[in-house]
């Protein structure tokens, strides 16, 4: 409707009043959405986002675990002081004080804090930002103790690579949905945009073939990483957030931040003001080429798995619709270059087998055993060849149990119709009249077939001819058309040769 009026506007014969046109003009309550596909992580990309995921969630172990063990050190800020970390973490992790009351006590100078706690809130160019260093210092003890917004992100980057599902799912589950077994985890998994419940068994050893099973059944997935090894950390190190938030179930991503002087326990948020997917990836310096999206990383996931199942798009579309693969995931780079690397093959394929056809000699002048071994035949197959062994009508085959168009070993089952398109045939001169009546046959042939079924069932073959017979002169064509009148050459073609099967 916006668009109606602003070009009703832009007539010069047609008014429309100025506040409905600056309305119109203007921005809108509601955005376009977004209409570009993203395209999945390149291969280096994806692996320093997982290697800086790991490196996060290793580093943030050693934190918690540093944090809660200077924590047991300490006691009560009123008895021990208010000045000494481990005393304001004892007091924190217990939940006896509370951030604003550690804000009211410190002095608002941090010449006056103790060193310790002043190097917590010093930048490492020397600087300290004495309007907030008091909120800075509580915010980095309380990092010590809980996991942050920023630390979840390793967690869904590891899980959404290891899983290959989308980030809701992997961010969707619950203490409830997780189920250990010895050599793996059973999760349930709900998408709420498709209204999907799965329960998926992700191994650590090598797993069991994928089974699709309907939507309450166990699926084995293939996971290129452990998924309970990630699955057992996150629930470590979130063990205490969910202690102080026993109302959050349907999540592990919960997280501990800091609103003002306010201390929260709750639900983890992606896309929190500085603290994004793509600040994160600022944090632990990796640059990617493109949009920082995590739904890339799906992507890659995705082409991954149709690689792997030699383009099944069944199997690479396992948890979603194969309309859905085809239309969203398969437009990717890699799966582009994949494609045309197939297509360059086939065509190289049937190129080669256009070019390397039959083996056409133009005259009997100095053709001689040692000649036809030159040109690529053993002593035997030279000798044979030249005494008739090896006519099959058309053509002379080198190795009639070496067909291609047989299995290995058996006798070649096509001959003569399919000679001029076999790398054994040699075409000699004195074949060409049974050439000039197989000419004879494809045009009755093509007149009978609708062009498109003619040329995929003949078409190979008539080229080829064309061109043997191009090569040869008008007098040659005569003298062996006295031949064929005189009945002294005759094409002998099997029966199938006249039936075409329109299949």
């Amino acid at each position: 409707m916006p668009l109606l009026i602003v070009r009703r506007d832009d007539h010069p014969d047609r008014p429309v009043d100025s506040s409905l046109a600056r309305l119109a003009r203007g921005r809108t309550l509601t955005p376009w959405g977004e209409c570009a596909e993203l395209d999945e992580f390149s291969r280096a990309n994806k692996k320093a986002l997982v290697k800086a995921a790991w490196s996060a969630v290793h580093a943030l172990e050693r934190r918690l675990t540093h944090g809660w063990a200077v924590a047991d050190q300490g006691r009560h800020p009123d008895d021990g002081g208010w000045l000494d970390m481990p005393n304001l973490l004892w007091g924190l992790s217990r939940g006896v004080i509370t951030p604003r009351q550690i804000g009211d006590v410190l002095p608002p100078l941090t010449a006056r804090w103790p060193k310790k706690l002043r190097a917590l809130v010093t930048r490492p160019d020397g600087t300290v930002t004495q309007r907030r260093a008091r909120r800075d210092l509580i915010r980095h003890l309380v990092s010590l103790l809980y996991p942050t917004n920023m630390d979840l992100h390793a967690f869904r980057v590891l899980l959404v690579d290891a899983t290959g599902h989308a980030a809701e799912e992997v961010t969707g589950f619950g203490e409830q949905d997780v189920e250990f077994f010895p050599r793996g985890v059973r999760l349930t998994l709900v998408k709420n945009r498709a209204g999907r419940v799965r329960h998926r068994a992700f191994p650590d050893a090598s797993p069991k073939e994928a089974s699709v099973e309907d939507e309450g059944e166990v699926v084995l997935d293939r996971p290129r990483r452990e998924v309970s090894a990630v699955v057992r950390q996150l629930l470590a190190v979130t063990e205490k957030v969910r202690e102080r938030c026993p109302e959050v179930t349907d999540t592990l991503f919960v997280r501990a931040c800091l609103g003002y002087y306010d201390l929260r326990f709750g639900r983890w948020d992606p896309n929190m003001q500085g603290q994004r997917f793509a600040d994160w990836l600022s944090e632990v310096g990796v640059r990617v080429e493109g949009s920082a999206h995590i739904g890339r990383l799906r992507k890659s996931t995705k082409v991954e798995k149709a690689i792997v199942s030699g383009g099944r798009i069944s199997v690479a579309a396992d948890d979603h619709l194969e309309e859905t693969f085809a239309g969203h995931y398969a437009q990717g780079t890699t799966l582009r270059i994949l494609s045309g690397k197939v297509i360059t093959t086939a065509q190289d394929h049937w190129f080669g087998k256009a070019v390397d056809g039959p083996t056409v000699i133009a005259s009997d002048v100095g053709i001689d055993g040692e000649r036809l071994q030159e040109m690529g035949l053993d002593e035997t197959q030279a000798d044979r060849l030249m005494q008739g062994e090896l006519d099959m009508g058309l053509s002379n085959c080198k190795d009639p149990w070496d067909s291609p168009f047989s299995p290995q070993g058996e006798l070649c089952a096509v001959a003569p119709l399919r000679c001029l398109e076999c790398r054994n045939a040699w075409v000699l001169p004195s074949q060409l009249p049974q050439l000039l009546l197989f000419a004879e046959h494809l045009e009755k042939v093509r007149r009978r077939l609708d062009p498109k079924t003619f040329t995929r069932l003949w078409g190979q073959s008539y080229v080829n001819l064309r061109a043997v017979l191009d090569e040869r002169t008008d007098q040659e064509k005569a003298l062996a058309r006295q031949h064929i009148d005189a009945g002294r050459a005759r094409l002998d073609l099997p029966l199938s040769a006249d039936v075409e099967f329109d299949t």
